[in-house]
């Protein structure tokens, strides 16, 4: 059975682990392995991550199915009633299971009450996850190139989906 729980940082380690496997697989083909490994560092150190709860006041989530962690995402509101989801990922060999969509709906069903009228994501121009946010309601309303520092960007499309 999925379930979700807020994160604390007392979380970081594992959601740490999870990144370390995730990351890889689902950016391999799609970014260099020094790009990945650039990336990692800048977002998912013990220091960011913590920056991010903390500081930056991201919520993250930890899903379950059952006992083993299965995935995580983080979402704050952005601009008056949108929000964006900045992270969500699952484990590659629980992919395909709705547990990306059963993440999406818990989110959708915490940020209505704060009279959220859209959820805005980024996501790579290569990425097939584009596929995925696409059934469940996100369109493209924009591309966005992000300079990440050492030479690195991030090529996305940046997604809404209207509540």
């Amino acid at each position: 059975m999925l379930t979700i729980r807020q994160a604390t940082t007392e979380d970081i380690p594992l959601i740490r682990q999870l990144t370390n496997i995730i990351w890889p697989a689902t950016y391999e083909t799609i970014l260099s392995r020094e790009q990945i490994e650039y990336m990692l560092e800048m977002m998912y150190s013990g220091k960011s991550l913590k920056k991010q709860m903390e500081e930056l006041h991201h919520q993250f989530l930890l899903c379950y199915d059952d006992d083993e962690a299965v995935g995580f995402a983080s979402y704050s509101p952005v601009e008056q009633n949108i929000y964006k989801l900045h992270k969500i990922y699952v484990l590659p060999n629980q992919q395909g299971k709705g547990i990306g969509k059963f993440i999406i709906a818990h989110i959708v069903d915490a940020i209505r009450p704060q009279v959220a009228v859209a959820l805005d994501l980024n996501v790579n121009r290569h990425n097939p996850a584009k596929s995925f946010y696409e059934k469940l309601g996100f369109t493209v309303i924009r591309e966005e190139d992000i300079d990440i520092g050492s030479g690195y960007w991030m090529n996305d499309y940046v997604m809404r989906k209207n509540l």
